[in-house]
């Protein structure tokens, strides 16, 4: 054997002992099929752990006051304090009272806030730093709202425990959530539109009114409603500014009285603050009957702003979109 023949021969035996190019990668992706799958699993089993655990606590709520989520009484009447039969009447009143004021304090500030930040507002350090307030606001705890509430309108303003301090409490805990999801729901609108409408000759503001908002109005919407499920559960907030009692309401007292329910100025106890009362300090014999159908008829609520919401989004999206 020359040289030259011996050379090659030993190339192919080289080469024959070198794996072949597509090993490799057939192992590799082999791995990371592997990984995927058990990434996935792991994801599934979390995502299922949270699902029962959400549909256990809500069964388990419902069905311990589905009785009174049916009694016209217990949704009607007052509630009592030594005795057994009481109801959440005025409480349930209170409630939607508070959030009808919040909401008609928080959603104009908010849409005029984010437009001002998304369109107007030059980028710069200012911008920069109110949108991180914005962000740091909104994740306050909501007892810290509560007791700042306490100090300036109950006892800087002397308005006392009352409906105003507790809305306006509950207006500074959802502008800047409500500001952060306007902010993003117009962002969300392709530039073009906006560019598109400033080229057929309108100016900026009749863009952002006549374009910008509408395209973003069904994510507007979800946001404010979905808002409105948090505000209307709210409670520590509510115990340093609306108080902890119910007075008797009288459609004919004067609107002055404190007996009168459309009184800004008389203290209201909502839903999340009589389950919280009548856990606490509650002597009535069906204060677990009571505690239950409270929590019943609070938790039907907030899951109806969140259908509404749903609902309402998915109808102006199409109407607004034409699909």
């Amino acid at each position: 054997m020359t040289s030259a023949q011996a050379t090659v021969s030993t190339g192919e035996k080289n080469a024959s002992n070198q794996p072949k190019p597509g090993a490799d990668y057939t192992a590799t992706a082999h791995k990371a099929r592997v990984q995927d799958k058990v990434a996935t699993g792991i994801l599934a089993v979390i995502v299922g752990f949270i699902i029962v655990a959400l549909v256990a606590i809500i069964v388990y709520i419902l069905a311990s006051g589905a009785s009174k989520l049916v009694d016209v009484h217990f949704l009607t009447a007052k509630p009592e304090q030594f005795k057994a039969g009481g109801g959440i009447g005025p409480e349930l009143f209170n409630s939607f009272y508070l959030l009808v004021l919040t909401l008609l304090i928080s959603v104009p500030i908010s849409l005029g806030a984010a437009i001002f930040l998304t369109q107007y507002a030059p980028q710069g350090r200012v911008t920069n730093i109110a949108k991180t307030a914005i962000e740091t606001l909104s994740s306050l705890p909501s007892i810290v709202v509560g007791l700042f509430g306490m100090l300036t309108f109950v006892l800087t303003l002397h308005w006392g425990f009352s409906i105003l301090s507790g809305a306006l409490a509950l207006t500074m805990f959802n502008i800047p959530i409500l500001v952060r999801v306007i902010q993003q729901a117009l962002e969300a609108v392709p530039r073009d539109q906006r560019d598109a409408a400033l080229a057929l000759g309108l100016t900026r503001w009749e863009a952002t009114m006549h374009v910008l908002v509408p395209a973003a109005m069904p994510a507007i919407v979800t946001g404010v409603v979905l808002s409105a499920g948090r505000v209307f559960g709210e409670a520590a907030a509510l115990i340093y500014t609306a108080g902890q009692s119910a007075p008797v309401l009288s459609w004919s007292a004067p609107i002055w009285s404190l007996s009168n329910p459309l009184n800004v100025f008389r203290p209201a106890e909502t839903l999340a603050v009589h389950i919280w009362k009548i856990n606490s300090e509650g002597v009535v014999p069906d204060l677990s009957a009571v505690s239950a159908g409270t929590a019943a008829v609070l938790m039907v609520c907030i899951l109806a702003f969140d259908i509404i919401a749903r609902i309402a989004g998915r109808a102006l999206e199409r109407k607004l979109t034409a699909e």
